[in-house]
């Protein structure tokens, strides 16, 4: 069982930053691989990054994201970030934390982010 728990959503004008947290229980340097979603009102739920350290590992972004978001993690602190600057009114969604493990998926309840000025 893997539970996840976003923090650091809020309120931020155009071209701002924020930095959003996902604490895992568990060892999450074995829960691979683990991610961020975002779900936009009215519109399907969408990958936003999301890593592995599998094999060679891989890092993937959303194209609408790419050299704006940044996802990392800190195994001692079991949390995963996602580092957002320069961000967009478009950006504005419910974040979600995603991880794999023992053949299932999690999530986290969600941390909103608005982007208005």
């Amino acid at each position: 069982q893997v539970q996840l728990v976003e923090s650091g959503g809020g309120l931020v004008q155009p071209g701002g930053s924020l930095r959003l947290s996902c604490a895992a229980s568990g060892r999450i340097s074995s829960i691979d691989p683990m991610g961020w979603f975002r779900q936009a009102p009215a519109k399907e739920r969408e990958l936003v990054a999301r890593f592995t350290t599998r094999g060679n590992g891989n890092t993937n972004y959303a194209d609408s994201v790419k050299g704006r978001f940044t996802i990392s993690r800190d195994t001692a602190k079991n949390t995963v970030y996602l580092q957002m600057n320069s961000l967009k009114p478009e950006d504005t969604a419910v974040y979600y934390c995603w991880a794999y493990y023992g053949g299932m998926s999690y999530w986290g309840k969600g941390t909103l982010v608005s982007v208005s000025s």
